[in-house]
């Protein structure tokens, strides 16, 4: 691990319990069902395209693991379905499709330019890229390397590229990735690659803390399974200043410049910063221990999915999910990220979401059905339930409803 001055921020105080806001959803996805007979399909991540001209007929790109890449009209229809890749072998994983974002304008090597859902491939170690038009289409080099690892063995273990976020800037167009069980972020460069494909270098890469220093001087480490670390998952890049927000699920919301130099700061706390649960083996849990009092207000563990609101003149928010107890955080976008509110979106006209990973919100009116902006969520507990099957979706939030009780810009 690299070692660096680990600097914190000042948290505002708590909002009570009735403080927080219940929106709710206007639009769903079909479920999606991780069983054999569902294709695996274990929804995670959403990315929303804006179409260039005809704003009704953006596009939401999400994440399925093992069940691929699933492509939703607004008005939650199914419009494509892409599988992820077959195991290279008998013995070795499949594709499995964690997180998704996107890239405006991208130049093939055969000169033309377009929009890209770039994909973090977790059961293989790469990174995917879809070429954006009526339909999707596979532009992925054959011979991208892996992300982290330098066998399929390695592979195999299951320490690989995980949360992405992309990132525009006059040097290039790049994607950051976290790798799964560890505190690694990787930064790699796509490149355009001949017959109009897409590949990527690896530029540089970080590593966050594993262990922190409590205030009264002892040591802590997040608890899990021996020999696993802290994970990345979440990301957002800021691309007007250049800054990556990334969380790590046990520990907090890091901001750091995107190109992974300078120092990080963590600027938010999950409640559970600080307490010492243990690791039982007969079970597989940690089971909690006392808390101290080091901890956060607002996000309770895993801290998951972020996303920026971009607003006028540089203004903004930062949205994270607090998938422990089922909220959204809301940050300024602004200076040291001052806390403005919490929201859950809870059931009305379809479900509300729980266990949230992913999310994605834009400021941008998307035609009669979301004109002044949409957010996207991960519902990890989808109802109705059918039968004891693991159901999943999206939920499409109008960003008024959300807006509108938080006192926020829209």
């Amino acid at each position: 691990m690299r070692p660096f001055l680990l600097a914190l921020t000042l948290l505002l105080p708590s909002a009570q319990a009735d403080d927080v806001a219940t929106v709710t959803a206007t639009v769903e996805t079909p479920a999606l069902y991780d069983d054999a007979q569902g294709g695996n399909a274990n929804g995670d991540d959403p990315a929303i395209w804006i179409h260039p001209t005809r704003r009704s007929k953006s596009l939401v790109v999400a994440t399925a693991k093992e069940g691929g890449l699933y492509v939703y009209g607004l008005d939650g229809a199914e419009r494509q379905h892409l599988p992820a890749p077959a195991p290279p072998g008998p013995d070795d994983e499949p594709g499995r499709f964690n997180n998704v974002d996107l890239v405006y304008g991208f130049r093939l090597s055969t000169g033309a330019k377009v929009d890209l859902a770039v994909v973090s491939d977790r059961g293989r170690d790469q990174v995917r890229f879809y070429a954006i038009g009526d339909r999707l289409t596979d532009v992925t080099d054959a011979a991208v390397p892996y992300v982290f690892n330098t066998t399929q063995q390695e592979v195999n273990e299951a320490e690989t590229a995980y949360g992405l976020a992309t990132w525009q800037d006059s040097a290039g167009t790049f994607a950051l990735v976290s790798r799964r069980h560890t505190t690694s972020l990787g930064l790699l460069k796509l490149t355009a690659t001949a017959g109009g494909k897409v590949g990527y270098t690896r530029v540089r890469t970080l590593d966050l803390p594993s262990s922190f220093t409590l205030p009264d001087g002892t040591s802590w480490q997040p608890c899990d399974e021996p020999g696993v670390q802290p994970q990345i998952e979440g990301m957002v890049v800021d691309g007007d200043r250049d800054v990556l927000y990334a969380a790590q699920e046990d520990v907090g919301v890091w901001r750091l410049r995107a190109d992974l130099t300078g120092t990080p700061v963590l600027m938010d706390k999950v409640k559970e910063y600080g307490r010492q649960d243990v690791f039982d083996p007969a079970t597989e849990e940690c089971t909690p221990g006392p808390d101290r009092g080091f901890g956060g207000r607002h996000l309770a563990a895993d801290a998951e999915g972020l996303t920026i609101y971009y607003g006028d003149d540089g203004d903004g928010y930062l949205l994270a999910s607090s998938q422990g107890d089922d909220t959204f955080a809301v940050y300024e976008r602004e200076g040291r990220n001052a806390y403005l509110g919490q929201f859950r979106v809870g059931p009305g006209r379809v479900d509300g979401a729980e266990v949230s990973d992913g999310s994605m919100v834009t400021s941008v009116g998307l035609g009669d059905r979301f004109p002044d902006g949409l957010l996207v969520v991960h519902d990890g507990v989808n109802t109705p339930a059918d039968g004891d099957r693991e159901s999943t979706g999206f939920k499409f939030v109008d960003w008024d409803d959300v807006a509108d009780p938080l006192d926020l810009d829209s």
